[in-house]
């Protein structure tokens, strides 16, 4: 790329096509890469100097005429400060970003900018915003120019999730790599190109990529920067448990890592789940040393806790002393019911044609296995809905094709099992087979096996006399009737649209969806979107399978969960309890039922053995931790157990020797979470001194405002536009009626009416008090353009460049100048030299005359400005005065240049202080090393204020 020409220096202000313009850094002599003045990203375009006309530009002063009071002064500044899209602060992408990060997730990127190759483990509880943080240390690699490209892998389920999330809060543009759009993304690239090397953003399936074929065109064109989500799903252990999936997993990412430059952030809640030798390898990703290291020695611990960032919500629900909100209770409820005559006859004959199945000891032990596995299929599509039965006993089991008793225990597994830490949630949700091929030998067999399809069939077109669906009804109602809008978790997709059907008949005045893995990701996420739209106003119902268990943001709709079929596997409710109680969710209760079954034979060894241990576990100890590995086993041999005996009775029970392999599994459990306890506040995040965030967290508010800042710019600057305020309990709403026209459509606010909250979280069609908040933006961009022209009627100039204030709070006169610095970082990176320009606004003020300033220390600066005006003067006297002081303007020029490059000066120093190694301070890792700020001058005058004291000018 060519240099651009002297006078179109990268950061300096062009006039083209009738406006002017900002010089982009990716610019040459033959195109200008160019941003409005006080436009965003979305703003950008491309000019060709030997076509259309460009001349440099400068802002243009400010006129004597144009003066405005105390007030209208803050306007512009603030405006100034907030419309920013590079920031001056310690981060190259914080500016342009259109979320605004809580203090405690910067923690990671801290520690990611502390590393040469950035290998990083954010093991975060659920909902504290894992996706931002990651999010966040790849956008700075990539703005820094450390890293070029960035893929994302992550289940399929959460592709379409992560699309919204870089797209809509980092501004990138990601594609989709899944097997439903990668022959449309192959279609475009030149001979021997890869779809990684063509896009340099994409969010990949894992598991589509991990495919022999795939993989090797992955590996060979892979971007320097990768994020793995649910990298809990990658960690096989040694000896290979955890299924093929897992394995096939763990040797991709194991390539990935083993390219030395290669930046890996790795993303999960459960970085340990039981296994240590998974533990060992999933943390050998980020150094091999971590492979083997004694973790309870203190050199351990040192050492994965450069890597590792793992904390709860205690930990940061109060964070340098700013509050994070999260619903301040769950409220969880059992409920039990009992089957009907009807359903209570077909359960009981099912179970006694179980029974026989499990006891009949005749073939040989892979043939046993089978029947065990389509026993239990059968049973548990039982105790899910009749409609589940019927599709079972229509479908043949997946065992019934295995050539080895472990190949038939695998798939059996993953056929009824909640094998969470596995192959995830996708696919999982179909209902089970029962049937094999031994049934077509069979007559009596077949008929038995028929009239059960033929009586599950019957219950299911008729589901009055189904309590359990009566049980849900009474309990949705309820929670509609309080204010809840629930998510109803099933098991199988025959009995989602089961439930979704009845809902529908049920609640006419309300939406239902139904979501199940039947439905790529993308379909998914819209098919949420249209229900939230089409219930505006009114309430509705969601029934999803376990393909929205995990990962998916549903907090902004939904306060409840009810599981109508109970989990087997305690890990899978806490996910699906995830996806609403988390940050952003802003009821402050929210609410999970649990049905079961008192009768139904299955419920109440579930709830018993796994799932109210793994309350009592997480209620005694304060953290929940899967369930051990061999849970699936001893869940298995109990059930086997109970069937073997051939017990009668409306419910299956534990009998001696059961009881202690239950007990036996809590023990384990137990032990490990205790384990886990201890390793959370062993590993804790410590690395990261919280001054050394609150530093950062300064040297970026002072480029760019405070949260204060933003919350009395936005009122001023509605009041000052017409907007009528009504202050309600969180915040306040804003009537437009009567405001500009042009700032009615740049808030694109509904019926002319905007609210305004503080914080997160919000409710529909809310702002946010935040600067990166659309409407907040949008704001600033209008009040800071209005004031740069002059040819708007002053009804439509909320600010202006001009003011004299007069108070009794300072006793000496000073002149203030708003002042617009730009300044060009020039970082190394490993594509070479990247320059980026920063752009901060500042208050400088000077004593005495202009042609002999004294200058002003920052806290002096700040105390002028903090006087309240105390008295008006005459409009003529106040020209004279600021017409004066603009005619000195360009004398002052020099000293606004030493002015310049002593910012720059501390530019470069919150740059390399943010960058510092924990390992002895060390300032010269890559991104540090050669790091060069410089000014651009002359600085931009945008506005004058001159304070003088009451009664020293009449």
């Amino acid at each position: 790329m060519s240099t651009p020409t002297t006078e179109f220096a990268i950061g300096s202000l062009v006039y083209a096509r009738g406006r002017e313009w900002v010089v982009l850094p990716a610019s040459d002599a033959d195109l200008l890469v160019l941003r409005p003045l006080g436009g965003g990203e979305d703003d950008i375009a491309g000019v060709l100097p030997s076509v259309e006309p460009v001349r440099s530009a400068t802002f243009t002063p400010p006129e004597a005429t144009d003066i405005g009071n105390d007030r209208s002064a803050r306007l512009l500044r603030d405006a100034l400060q907030i419309g920013f899209r590079s920031s001056g602060g310690p981060f190259r992408s914080l500016a342009g970003l259109s979320v605004s990060p809580r203090p405690y997730q910067l923690v990671p990127l801290l520690l990611a900018l502390r590393q040469d190759t950035v290998r990083l483990l954010i093991a975060d509880d659920v909902g504290i915003g894992k996706t931002v943080e990651s999010g966040l240390v790849a956008a700075e690699l990539l703005a820094q120019g450390s890293a070029q490209r960035l893929a994302v892998l992550c289940p399929p389920s959460l592709a379409e999730q992560w699309r919204r999330e870089l797209s809509e809060k980092f501004g990138m543009e990601p594609q989709l790599v899944l097997p439903g759009t990668v022959a449309r993304l192959e279609r475009g690239l030149e001979y021997g190109q890869s779809l990684f090397e063509r896009y340099p953003i994409t969010i990949v399936s894992t598991d589509f990529i991990k495919a022999e074929r795939r993989r090797n065109d992955f590996l060979r064109s892979a971007p320097d920067l990768v994020i793995i989500d649910e990298a809990h799903g990658v960690a096989a252990d040694d000896n290979g448990r955890g299924g093929n999936g897992r394995t096939q997993r763990y040797r991709l990412v194991r390539e990935l890592a083993d390219a030395p430059d290669r930046h890996l952030i790795l993303v999960t809640a459960t970085p340990h789940s039981g296994n240590d030798g998974a533990f060992r390898n999933l943390i050998g990703l980020l150094d091999p040393a971590l492979h083997d290291a004694d973790l309870a020695s203190l050199s351990g611990r040192k050492l994965l806790a450069e890597h590792m960032v793992q904390r709860r919500r205690g930990d940061i629900r109060t964070y340098l002393g700013e509050d994070t909100q999260f619903p301040q209770d769950r409220e969880l409820q059992e409920l039990a019911y009992q089957l009907s005559p009807a359903h209570r006859a077909l359960f009981h004959d099912v179970l006694s044609y179980v029974r026989g199945r499990v006891q009949d000891r005749t073939g040989t032990r892979l043939e046993q296995r089978v029947r065990w596995w389509s026993a239990l299929s059968l049973l548990r599509s039982m105790a899910s809905s009749p409609a589940a039965a019927a599709a079972t006993l229509n479908t043949r089991a997946a065992s019934a094709g295995a050539d080895t008793e472990a190949i038939a225990d695998h798939l059996g597994a993953s056929e009824v099992l909640d094998q969470v830490e596995d192959d995830g949630t996708d696919g999982n949700d179909v209902a089970p087979g029962a049937l094999l091929e031994e049934h077509t030998d069979r007559p009596t067999e077949r008929s038995t096996l028929r009239q059960f399809r033929d009586r599950a069939a019957a219950l299911a077109a008729d589901p009055t006399d189904d309590a359990k669906l009566a049980m849900l009804t009474r309990q949705v109602k309820k929670l509609l009737a309080d204010g809840f809008e629930p998510i109803v978790f099933c098991r199988f997709i025959p009995t989602a649209r089961y439930v979704g059907a009845h809902l529908r008949k049920s609640f006419k005045k309300a939406e239902v969806e139904i979501v199940t893995g039947e439905l790529p990701s993308e379909e998914r996420a819209q098919r949420i979107d249209a229900l939230a739209e089409r219930a505006t106003g009114g309430r509705k119902i969601l029934v999803a399978t376990d393909c929205l268990s995990e990962g998916v943001n549903l907090q902004d709709g939904f306060q409840a969960v009810v599981h109508y079929d109970l989990a087997w596997n305690p890990t899978r409710h806490e996910q699906r309890e995830g996806r609403v109680d988390r940050f952003g969710q802003p009821a402050d209760v929210v609410r999970a039922l649990l049905i079961y079954g008192e009768d139904n034979g299955i419920d109440g060894i579930i709830l018993d053995v796994l799932l109210r241990k793994h309350e009592a576990i997480r209620r005694d100890l304060g953290i929940s931790v899967p369930v051990p590995p061999q849970s699936d086993q001893v869940l298995s041999a109990l059930l086997e157990g109970v069937l073997m005996r051939g017990q009668q009775g409306e419910q299956l029970e534990l009998g001696f020797g059961l009881e202690d392999k239950a007990a036996a599994l809590e023990d384990e459990w137990r032990s490990s979470a205790a384990s886990e306890s201890r390793s959370r506040s062993r590993f804790a995040q410590n690395t990261i001194r919280p001054d050394e965030v609150q530093e950062a967290v300064d040297a970026a508010r002072l480029s760019l405002g405070s949260p204060g800042d933003v919350a009395e710019f936005v009122a001023s600057a509605l009041s000052d536009t017409g907007a009528i305020l009504t202050n309600d309990a969180r915040g306040f709403s804003a009537d437009l009626t009567l405001s500009p026209v042009g700032l009615r459509d740049a808030l694109r606010a509904p019926k002319d009416t905007q609210r305004f909250v503080p914080d997160y979280p919000a409710p529909p069609g809310s702002a946010v008090l935040q600067r990166t908040d659309r409407a907040v933006a949008a704001l600033a961009d209008y009040v800071l353009n209005s004031a740069l022209d002059p040819q708007l009627p002053a009804s439509a100039r909320p600010a202006r460049r001009c003011g004299i204030i007069v108070s009794r709070e300072i006793t000496t006169s000073a002149v203030a100048l708003l002042v617009r610095f730009r300044t060009h970082v020039t970082m190394p990176s490993r594509g070479g030299e990247k320059t980026s320009v920063a752009e901060e606004a500042r208050v400088l003020a000077f004593t005495g005359t202009p042609s002999n300033p004294t200058w002003l220390s920052r806290e002096d600066v700040e105390q002028v400005l903090s006087a309240r005006p105390s008295s008006n003067i005459d409009l003529s006297v106040a020209t004279n005065v600021v017409s004066t002081v603009l005619a000195a303007l360009p004398g002052l020029q020099p000293a606004l240049g030493q002015q310049a490059t002593t910012i720059a000066d501390e530019l470069r120093e919150a740059h390399l202080a943010v960058r510092r190694s924990a390992r002895g301070d060390r300032a010269g890792t890559l991104g540090v090393r050669g790091l060069t700020v410089t000014p651009q001058l002359p600085v931009d005058v945008l506005g004058v204020y001159i304070f003088r004291p009451a009664g020293g000018l009449q």
